[in-house]
């Protein structure tokens, strides 16, 4: 175990809650009919987010998910180290 932060998934749809800690929203669409301060962000990752491309290809079908998550992996390798721009986003560097 490396020791960094616990991450929580959560859909943007459901409520913000004291106990979320900090709440990024790691997607390039805004989620419809959802105010700002609704979501109650801190920050709004849109870089770390699948290409529309893998996206649309998913199509969340989750037999697609092991391939998903390698096309994600090298996507995100191919434009900067998402690891690394999630850190950004969760600590502060």
């Amino acid at each position: 175990m490396s020791g960094g932060p616990t991450i929580h998934l959560k859909r943007a749809y459901e409520p913000a809650q004291p106990s979320d800690g900090k709440r990024i929203l790691v997607e390039r669409l805004w989620p419809r009919g959802i105010t700002k301060e609704e979501a109650a962000l801190d920050a709004w990752a849109k870089d770390v987010s699948p290409s529309p491309e893998l996206r649309k290809w998913y199509a969340h079908d989750p037999e697609k998910w092991p391939e998903f998550q390698k096309r994600y992996r090298a996507d995100k390798d191919e434009e900067r180290n998402s690891a690394a721009l999630l850190r950004r986003y969760l600590l502060g560097r």
